[in-house]
């Protein structure tokens, strides 16, 4: 593969023991092709193989319990079958080479009573309702509910479905996992001021809303070694009604705090093309990069000579793209040949639940041929 394009973005790097082919990360992307069992499939192994020429490969956010579920048709790992089922994606993706994360996910208030058999209330730090108009849901489109909020004895529990998550993950041959923090979902709920107001050993001080995530931290680092553990953060990110007076006080802190753990990286949501909270000045990879010594991975937004920029000017080790990823399965192709990428997906396809907007985009090669 030429670097005449690009010659920091597509430049090998070590991972930790991992090697990596380039810089360009493959971001998580929630697609909801997992059915209603929520069950990895070979329409899965197929999309993921189509872009395994990225260097490392996020999986979508990824239920670690039937309590976490927030999304229609999107994969678990809370069964043995479930993590028995990933094994044809996992090896999919290893055949070409390519290291590969399972994202874990537990959705909070950003979810319905709808998702659960019993009707059951979404739990959250806070019984603090999710301000906007409307969740999708099996039932179609429903208003937010308030959600419980948890026990302090329950939060053990929570921190326990991680570790059992992070078991099946290594029985599935993942190489390693990514813990979502971001995105207004369970963790950030708990480091977040504005959805935290718990009054107990979880809330309160910045200390104390961290207390969850490092438990989690350290539940899957006794799992997985740390060098094979990423956290992903949201701090500029308003995504599910969120951003916090307190943003950058609380993400420098999190960010000191997981410096300690040797962790695989710090997966950062620093580009605003998610929506930005306006809350102040956003948060950039500078700053992170003054309080995390590891390494640290941009997102959101980027473009390849924006990406190529951020390398080159010491501001971060990897990129992940998105979006780009949706359209460009041969994105990392593309970027080293000068190709133009295919025009942007329609977003209305990119839940059909079946191939359609998933695996039936074309190569540069592929348009070049018809």
């Amino acid at each position: 593969m030429t670097l005449t394009n690009s010659p920091n973005l597509l430049s090998p790097f070590e991972l930790g023991d991992l090697h990596l082919n380039n810089r360009v990360v493959m971001a998580p992307l929630t697609r909801a092709r997992a059915g209603i069992e929520r069950m990895p499939n070979a329409l899965m192994a197929e999309y993921y193989a189509q872009r395994a020429s990225a260097g490392l490969i996020i999986s979508e956010a990824t239920s670690i319990s039937t309590q976490g579920i927030g999304w229609q048709q999107s994969p678990g790992i809370y069964t043995d079958e479930q993590a028995r089922a990933w094994q044809q994606v996992v090896d999919a993706v290893h055949r070409q080479g390519t290291p590969f994360f399972l994202q874990l996910w537990h959705c909070g208030r950003a979810s319905h009573s709808s998702f659960y058999p019993k009707g059951e209330l979404p739990v959250a730090p806070s019984a603090i309702r999710l301000n906007e108009d409307y969740i999708h849901t099996p039932i179609g489109k429903q208003s937010y509910e308030t959600p419980r909020a948890l026990e302090t004895e329950e939060v053990q529990q929570i921190v326990e479905d991680y570790r059992k998550a992070a078991e099946r993950a290594k029985f599935a041959g993942f190489d390693g996992i990514e813990i979502h923090s971001a995105n207004g979902y369970l963790i950030d709920q708990f480091l977040q001021s504005k959805t935290n107001q718990r009054l107990d050993r979880y809330g309160g001080s910045l200390d104390n809303r961290f207390r969850f995530l490092r438990e989690i931290v350290e539940a899957t680092t006794s799992v997985f070694p740390a060098n094979r553990v990423g956290v992903r953060i949201a701090p500029n990110g308003l995504f599910n009604d969120m951003g916090s007076p307190d943003y950058h006080k609380t993400f420098l802190y999190v960010a000191q705090q997981l410096n300690a753990y040797g962790l695989a990286y710090l997966h950062v949501m620093d580009g605003l093309a998610f929506g930005f909270h306006e809350l102040g000045e956003p948060m950039t990879l500078a700053e992170f990069r003054q309080v995390f010594g590891s390494t640290l991975m941009g997102n959101c937004g980027y473009t390849q000579d924006t990406a190529e920029a951020a390398i080159g000017n010491g501001h971060a080790d990897l990129i992940a793209f998105g979006r780009p990823f949706i359209s460009n399965p041969d994105l990392v192709e593309r970027f080293a040949n000068g190709w133009e990428l295919n025009p942007p997906a329609d977003m209305a396809i990119w839940y059909s639940f079946d191939k359609e907007g998933y695996i039936d985009f074309p190569t540069y090669q592929e348009v070049k041929m018809t």
